[in-house]
């Protein structure tokens, strides 16, 4: 799931996919935090899974927040395209 994500990440020009790899990325990282702990009888994993959650959250709070707002300025969400900005 992972290698799907990083996968997404470095193959997609759409920042919207790029966030939604993102998201499969850290999913998938919770998981192994999840079964790691249910391997060892340990409730660690699912209170890391826990924290990966709200750090999702608030990276898709503030990621769209950016998308909007590149989208208002350049009028697409193709990372080639934003990539020209410049100080």
């Amino acid at each position: 799931m992972f290698a799907l994500g990083l996968i997404g990440v470095l193959v997609r020009r759409n920042l919207m996919f790029i966030l939604m790899s993102i998201e499969v990325m850290l999913n998938a990282a919770g998981l192994a935090f999840v079964v790691a702990g249910a391997r060892w009888m340990q409730p660690d994993g699912q209170v890391m899974f826990i924290f990966i959650l709200a750090m999702a959250a608030a990276e898709v709070a503030v990621g769209l927040a950016l998308l909007i707002q590149l989208y208002h300025q350049h009028k697409s969400l193709d990372a080639d395209a934003i990539s020209e900005m410049r100080g």
